[in-house]
């Protein structure tokens, strides 16, 4: 009954989706997943106009999509352009262009929000305080302000109401993805119900100011003896889920090659120590910015590098990070038997994989670079042919796999942009040869050792007990084999929905009696008229139910 009244609740949002799904040319789609059909028994008939998309590509015609279904949309966008190993290299190029940029909400509507956060006007808690926003997203706007020092700082507060907005979209993309996966089998290779769950959790994360301030302050720690790194300063006393308050950077953004130049920076030097940034990041400390993009990043003065925006980060654990840098170790000193276990051991998917075709693809593929001088070699190229490798195998890899990648991939188009002659794979060679020659150093070996051992005498001493329970469990009659079979757990699904769909029109068919009986014996009076409004509702309860059993039967027959 909830999940049907969910659904009603929804429906105004539904039509709306379904309507931008239309304008763009994806009505098939909307067909095929039933969402016009239950638009129209819903009584809400879809009243859509085409726009022109006849020019735009199947990449341009989603992001525009996108775009029009709001914030929680645009930024499941940008996460879909993350994942490499799931679109071909033109998606990720076009939904790359995914921008949050909005208008800014008036000063006016944040003004008593930011008093509850920070405690007291903005205008007492510092010096001065900026009302105009300097810039504007789809989940936050930023300010500027002087702390009583004189310090500048930026204050990116929290739009209001948008954390009910994007539950509201998030309750809708999780059951279109159970549509999508159950109605439309050529599009269950993309993981939708997979892709919108690791989506909730990192776009709930990014809702939270203070993890993104946490994260910020995990990296400047890394980075503390480093003089070159620059990580903003955070602001505790201010700083809570919604409001973020760091030191304001001012520099020259990534991108702006007029602004280096002008500066007299080194541009192949900067291009190199943005590099050994993130080697160190992943290769060293585990924890790494996942979105190292121009706008993420500025250059000062002085020559150091600033890194802000910590919304969106990765994590590698030793593990993990081993078996990255045997990858890269693999395809830069050609060792396909390496990359292909490394490969399989990432998957995460249930797909049946023909290892032998995947073996002889990376053997080809690995062979085609025999030969190359290590500086001709281009990582960002070879890992885009990897996850080229993983799509037609239908493989998928872990999230932060896939961002780690992502990442690379950033990396080498800005150290590039920076510097045409930038050779990513000579500077990421002696950070895989540390981490390689790590994994085989006498401590690790030591501490692995430790560990194994440890857990086999823990085995060993609990061998006796476990017997002991399974022989008493045997003797008392208490041992049982559980075998499922799948065919009779759906025959059993679905006579309990037959029974509960039974049971709700039984009490359905009671309401109805009884609630005539009731208004029938309505004559006036105070008395009569609460009788009179227990019969209306003992109606529209009925009516409720009606509708949970139409609703039920219908998705049944869908199924």
């Amino acid at each position: 009954m909830w999940e049907t009244l969910a659904t009603v609740r929804d429906l105004g949002r539904i039509q709306e989706i379904a309507s931008v799904l239309v304008r763009y040319g994806f009505g098939d789609v909307v067909q095929r997943i039933g969402m016009a059909g239950a638009l129209e028994r819903a009584g809400r008939l879809l009243h859509l106009h085409a726009a022109d998309t006849a020019r735009m590509t199947q990449p341009e015609r989603v992001r525009h999509a996108l775009q029009d279904l709001g914030p929680t949309f645009v930024k499941l966008g940008q996460i879909l352009a993350t994942r490499v190993d799931l679109l071909p290299p033109d998606w990720i190029e076009e939904l790359g262009r995914l921008q949050s940029r909005v208008p800014p909400v008036p000063y006016a509507a944040i003004h008593a929000q930011l008093i509850e956060d920070l405690g007291e006007a903005p205008d007492t808690a510092f010096a001065r305080f900026e009302p105009e926003p300097i810039a504007a997203a789809s989940l936050a706007q930023a300010h500027l302000a002087w702390l009583h020092d004189g310090t500048p700082v930026v204050l990116k507060v929290r739009r209001p109401g948008i954390r009910e907005i994007v539950e509201a979209d998030l309750r809708l993309l999780a059951r279109l993805a159970e549509i999508v996966e159950s109605q439309a089998p050529d599009l269950r290779r993309y993981r939708p119900v997979e892709v919108v769950r690791q989506f909730d959790a990192s776009l709930r994360r990014e809702l939270d100011f203070a993890a993104e301030c946490r994260n910020a302050e995990r990296i400047a720690a890394n980075f503390a003896d480093d003089p070159a790194v620059l990580v903003p300063r955070v602001h505790w006393q201010w700083t809570c889920e919604r409001l973020n308050v760091q030191d304001r950077v001012v520099g020259i953004a990534g991108g702006d090659l007029a602004g280096i130049e002008a500066a007299g920076l080194d541009r192949h030097a900067l291009a190199l120590a943005g590099s050994a940034i993130v080697m160190k990041m992943v290769f060293e400390d585990g924890l790494f910015h996942a979105d190292p993009h121009p706008g993420n990043l500025f250059f000062l003065p002085d020559g150091r590098i600033a890194l802000i925006d910590f919304g969106m980060v990765g994590r590698v654990p030793p593990e993990l990070r081993y078996q990255v840098a045997r990858l890269l170790h693999g395809l830069v000193s050609q060792q396909p038997q390496s990359v292909c276990d490394v490969l399989l051991d990432w998957t995460t998917s249930d797909v049946e994989v023909d290892e032998g075709r995947l073996q002889n693809e990376i053997d080809g593929f690995v062979d085609q670079y025999r030969g190359l001088p290590l500086r001709d070699l281009r990582m960002g190229a070879m890992l885009a042919d990897i996850t080229g490798l993983l799509r037609r195998h239908g493989l998928m890899l872990p999230p932060d796999l896939a961002l780690l990648i992502k990442a690379f991939l950033t990396l080498e188009g800005l150290g590039r942009q920076l510097d045409p002659g930038f050779d990513m794979t000579s500077t990421a060679q002696p950070w895989l040869e540390r981490v390689m020659l790590q994994r085989y150093a006498p401590r690790a070996l030591a501490r692995r050792g430790q560990r194994t051992l440890s857990s086999a005498i823990d085995l060993l001493a609990d061998l006796p007990r476990d017997l002991r329970r399974l022989l008493q469990s045997a003797r008392r009659g208490r041992l049982r084999a559980q075998i499922e079979v799948t065919s009779l757990k759906s025959f059993g699904d679905q006579v309990n929905a037959a029974a509960n769909r039974l049971t709700v029109g039984v009490v359905t068919a009671a309401l109805i009696i009884g609630s005539s009986i009731v208004m029938n014996s309505v004559s006036g009076g105070a008395t009569h008229r609460w009788l009179m409004a227990l019969g209306v509702l003992g109606f529209v309860g009925a009516g409720l139910s009606g509708v949970w059993i139409l609703l039920s039967i219908w998705r049944s027959g869908r199924k």
